[in-house]
């Protein structure tokens, strides 16, 4: 009996300590959570001010597992807002977000990387009366995370990175990286690089920094699919973050949310600018602020300056898209799909990100992606 009672007040504890981290989760971006939900508990002002009209049912998406931790954050939100809406994003990657929204099984489909022009003709399929558009949600830095026992800081510039994931560089202590870390003991290590096994925007955004930064060291063209000979492959962000995490030596690239959660030291980039740059939010942001519109109509696809020097200006950066019809959106899920993106883009939406390790979208560009959002059809 005293073994039952124990183990029922175990059951007890871990379910207050499960509401709790789900309470905590919901509350993010805001200090204020004074809201009270329709069962009289609490919810975050955030989730107070989103609005549910004509949201409805389950909503599918899936791509980009950059955006999968902002993900989660705005569907706890959402979904405490607007009682009877079910929305499952599914953590893939982004080739495989575009695949699902151009079978048309998806509401919508996050991608680190902007339409192509093949894959737009795709969409025209599945949108009937419009196309595919690319609405700018997330940002952030792409981190390049290492796991090197008794080094705790350490400095790269593309040259290197270059070198490191082409395997042309293959010990820490080579002398390009030793050149870049005066003072610091790099021990004669084998460098681990890890790369996603999957086509991958993430992928797809570092061959476009390098392709700009190190034009005569990354001879690879910006796709998808990891381009270079050797190193090692993972799954997912996710995948790369945890071989990193765990082996010494080891190095590889992911969103920064993804050192945040796991603690993962992360390389600050010399851009040949005054001081070598930290990946943060804030950080990012500076370089993303510089962005330009290159699409057309509604299309709001950015071109990122991946060679700035400005002063702390992170310049290895990406932009998750949500990709939408710009009009011929599936009728039962037009609602939920217009309800949910004017939350993400909205200003309680993108106060979330920065402590999630995102960087929100510049307000000039946001203010576009909420009027485009709002004109779906």
């Amino acid at each position: 009996m005293k073994l039952q009672r124990k183990n029922r007040l175990r059951a007890t504890a871990l379910g207050a300590l499960a509401v709790s981290g789900a309470l905590v989760l919901t509350a993010c971006g805001s200090d204020d959570n004074t809201g009270a939900d329709a069962d009289g508990g609490k919810t975050s002002a955030a989730a107070s001010n989103i609005k549910c009209d004509g949201a409805e049912g389950q909503l599918r998406a899936s791509g980009s597992s950059a955006q999968k931790n902002a993900m989660d954050l705005w569907v706890k939100n959402y979904m405490a807002a607007c009682s009877g809406v079910e929305i499952n994003y599914a953590s893939s990657s982004s080739g495989e977000g575009i695949v699902a929204f151009n079978q048309g099984t998806v509401g919508f489909a996050g991608s680190d990387s902007a339409l192509k022009p093949d894959e737009v003709a795709d969409s025209k399929k599945i949108c009937k009366t419009g196309q595919g558009i690319n609405l700018p949600m997330v940002g952030g830095p792409v981190a390049i995370g290492f796991h090197l026992d008794g080094v705790d800081k350490l400095t790269l510039d593309a040259s290197t990175i270059a070198k490191i994931f082409d395997t042309k560089i293959t010990k820490w202590n080579d002398k390009a990286i030793a050149a870049l870390n005066e003072g610091v003991d790099l021990p004669d290590k084998a460098i681990q690089p890890y790369h996603r096994s999957e086509d991958s925007g993430t992928t797809q955004n570092l061959g476009k920094y390098l392709n700009a930064a190190a034009p005569s060291d990354w001879k690879y063209e910006a796709e998808k699919k990891w381009p270079a000979p050797g190193g090692q492959a993972a799954s997912g962000s996710s995948g790369i973050a945890s071989q990193v995490k765990s082996v010494d030596g080891s190095i590889g690239y992911f969103e920064l949310s993804y050192a945040k959660s796991q603690d993962i030291t992360t390389v600050d980039i010399n851009t040949g600018g005054a001081n070598p740059v930290e990946a943060t939010s804030e950080n990012a942001s500076k370089a993303i602020a510089a962005a330009k519109v290159k699409g057309t109509g509604k299309d709001l696809a950015l071109d990122l300056d991946y060679t700035t020097k400005a002063e702390g200006a992170y310049p290895l950066v990406l932009v998750t898209y949500e990709v939408v019809c710009d009009t011929g959106n599936k009728a039962d899920t037009l609602g939920t799909v217009k309800s949910f993106l004017t939350y993400t883009a909205s200003a309680d939406g993108q106060k979330v990100l920065t402590d999630a390790g995102y960087a929100p979208i510049p307000e000039a560009i946001n203010a576009k992606v909420r009027e485009t959002v709002a004109g779906l059809k």
